[in-house]
């Protein structure tokens, strides 16, 4: 997909990831529409990708609100015009420190079940039919290595983002024959805020570059059609998984 002049979605925006893709995104010439729920931190974001010569709107949110869903898409086809490009990159942990799931309240696993897997879905829902009706579009789950392997203490998030990556699959099926195509990519331990709140003791050193590795999403977009619609993408790699 060409990116330059598309309107393009971007959910945890504020900081690690959500921020490099805002950047990177901003840089091939997309007009961006940020979500986070940290308003002083996202607009220290849309007021950097503009210093740069970028265009980026900032609407405080939060995508685990059910009702914040549909304000956000109309806000953002308002600011940034048709959304073209979604990426949910939106995510909680839950409580931390992580907890073993017989630990685990069941308000903070509905909680990380409405921000990475029930948001999304609304969110998708509420953008892909213009992107069908349009000819065009693509969104991205952002996913992780816990969505596949099990490790103790992670029950709640790795939950969500191993039924994330399936509702990228299943949209992905239901939306065959058609432009509108669906990735779930996992960006690989990197070294953010989310990552140091999990593993306190990580050597960072031995973590990825934030900004490297929404280079390479950013790539997969473009290149979005190589891939079958629905795919588990390494970003990392680039590897395509069954």
């Amino acid at each position: 997909m060409e990116i330059d002049g598309r309107g393009a979605l971007v959910t945890g925006a504020s900081r690690g990831l959500g921020r490099a893709l805002a950047r990177a995104l901003a840089r091939r010439g997309a007009r961006l529409a940020l979500v986070a729920r940290d308003e002083k931190a996202l607009w220290l974001v849309v007021d950097e990708i503009r210093g740069e010569g970028g265009e980026a709107h900032a609407i405080p949110a939060d995508v685990g609100d059910k009702h914040a869903v549909y304000p956000i898409a109309g806000a953002a086809a308002a600011l940034a015009g048709p959304i073209d490009i979604a990426i949910h990159n939106a995510s909680t942990l839950g409580a931390v420190p992580l907890r073993l799931l017989l630990d685990t309240d069941c308000e903070d696993l509905e909680r990380v079940l409405a921000v990475n897997l029930v948001g999304p879905f609304r969110l998708t829902k509420a953008l892909a039919g213009g992107m069908l009706v349009r000819g065009s579009g693509v969104v991205v789950f952002v996913s992780s290595d816990a969505a596949v392997s099990a490790y103790p203490r992670w029950g709640a998030y790795s939950a969500s983002k191993a039924a994330q990556d399936h509702l990228s699959r299943v949209f992905a099926a239901e939306f065959e024959g058609t432009p509108v195509r669906f990735l779930s990519v996992d960006p690989g331990e990197m070294d953010t805020r989310m990552h140091r709140d999990a593993c306190p003791d990580a050597d960072p050193s031995a973590l990825a570059d934030p900004a490297l590795v929404a280079r390479r999403i950013v790539s997969l977009i473009e290149t979005a059609e190589a891939a079958p619609s629905g795919a588990r993408l390494l970003a990392q790699t680039s590897e395509a998984l069954p």
